[in-house]
């Protein structure tokens, strides 16, 4: 990857007993101890036909959203990557992999 391209980084995280999968351009350690922060995401152009549903909720969820911030222990992996993929959200239910436990607030 040439220093003129700019990076492009995949995120796997757990969020609510699902798993998102999101693309972004920043990806780094936040001065909120324990987090990461995550900013200018990528998803597919607007105009383009929907193919996965998935996609198009992360759109709208984080539709606005500068910068989020994500509890380190809820990250799965992070990997730069040449190209933007399609972000998904994908049930975590059934995997193989448990997540480290974090208390839930109950409603």
């Amino acid at each position: 990857m040439s220093d003129s391209q700019e990076h492009i980084y995949k995120v796997l995280f757990h969020n609510q007993g699902q798993v998102y999968e999101v693309y972004a351009h920043s990806i780094y350690q936040s001065d909120l101890y324990g987090f990461i922060e995550v900013e200018d995401y990528i998803f597919g152009k607007k105009g383009q036909m929907v193919i996965d549903p998935g996609e198009e909720k992360l759109r709208n969820e984080f539709e606005g959203v500068q910068r989020s911030f994500v509890p380190m222990q809820n990250v799965i992996r992070i990997d730069e990557v040449e190209k933007e993929g399609v972000a998904k959200i994908i049930d975590s239910k059934g995997d193989k992999v448990t997540p480290f436990p974090v208390q839930m607030p109950r409603d």
